[in-house]
């Protein structure tokens, strides 16, 4: 007699990983592989490992494409190769210059500004700015996972006099859309808030992180949700950017731009006025022109105050008032941005 056969069953499929997780991880990591690919001669490359210290270098390469090859000063690339400059000292300079350490209440809630909370929900970003003020950080200070999340939101839910969350890190579009969507919805529940807001660079730098998976928790819930971009320069919008800008502008978030000012990188005019109209074509508005944070390694990129007001006065003059960014810079222990001229 014949043994019985078994039915095969098909095994389940592994869910597939989304592009913009592939395109994080195999981001650019090697100062020497960089370099190779822009076609730069390998002593920039060699400075650049000397230079990184604690903060290595992190490009995807998205970004890299609207690089120009052969170019050591071309302003993307002077965002995030490490440079022998940030070895330097200098006065004013330290590694919390926003004092933001003695600002946790709670694990990964900065309470900085009245009415507002910043939930610092990853140490992850898709990029190393070479000029991030929180690249000192203690990844411990966050709330990395669901569980650390979950305290966070306890902590939110008994402090009645936060109208608005803001998420921040790291970037939180480093995070998974379920992750992100759980998030939101217990944001959701807490009565006495109003506004999500979700600062990120990761639509600049990896378009591909604008999908539908995003679309989707961004256009659910009774909070109204506000997405400020951090893009420095024009030439960071090429096609695939201007196409994710376009899908978040027809989403129902409200679409905000702030930029650094970088000398090198964004300290003219042209650059400015560029940016700006740029921008506003795909329903981005303008939000605040920072000046640099004072964190040690960054003292090359500072413009000063006097130079910073003479170049916003030419924006103004080119632009109309609803597309000229604010000048500010942030002081420990001040409520709200302070501004500067």
């Amino acid at each position: 007699m014949e043994a019985e056969l078994t039915p095969l069953v098909p095994a389940p499929e592994e869910p597939e990983s989304p592009p913009w997780r592939t395109i994080l991880r195999q981001a650019v990591r090697d100062p020497a592989e960089l370099t190779e690919m822009l076609r730069l001669p390998a002593e920039v490359g060699l400075r650049a490992v000397a230079a990184a210290g604690g903060f290595p270098l992190l490009v995807p390469r998205p970004f890299i494409s609207r690089m120009r090859p052969g170019d050591p000063e071309d302003p993307l690339l002077l965002q995030v190769l490490p440079r022998r400059e940030e070895l330097r000292q200098a006065q004013g300079f330290s590694a919390d210059p926003l004092e933001e350490q003695g600002c946790l209440a709670a694990p990964g809630v900065l309470r900085k500004y009245q009415g507002r909370a910043l939930l610092l929900c990853t140490p992850a970003c898709a990029i190393h700015c070479r000029y991030c003020f929180r690249r000192n950080f203690p990844p411990s200070s966050m709330a990395s996972g669901r569980k650390m999340l979950e305290k966070a939101v306890s902590f939110l839910e008994n402090s009645p006099d936060v109208s608005e969350v803001i998420l921040s890190g790291g970037d939180p579009l480093t995070l998974p859309d379920e992750l992100l969507s759980w998030l939101s919805g217990r944001l959701d529940q807490i009565g006495h808030l109003k506004r999500l807001r979700i600062h990120t660079r990761m639509p600049a730098v990896v378009p591909e992180r604008v999908d539908g998976g995003l679309l989707d928790w961004l256009s659910k819930g009774r909070l109204g949700k506000i997405m400020v971009l951090h893009i420095n320069h024009p030439r960071e919008l090429d096609r695939t950017v201007e196409g994710a800008l376009k899908a978040l502008s027809d989403s129902p978030v409200r679409l905000y731009n702030q930029s650094v000012l970088l000398k090198g990188v964004n300290d003219e005019a042209e650059v400015l006025i560029n940016l700006q109209e740029s921008l506003y074509i795909f329903g981005v508005l303008p939000y605040y022109l920072h000046q640099v944070d004072r964190v040690g390694g960054t003292a090359h990129f500072e413009v000063t105050d006097g130079e910073a007001v003479n170049l916003l006065d030419e924006v103004r003059g080119a632009l109309p008032g609803y597309m000229t960014p604010r000048l500010v810079r942030e002081k420990p222990g001040s409520r709200y941005k302070i501004a500067v001229g």
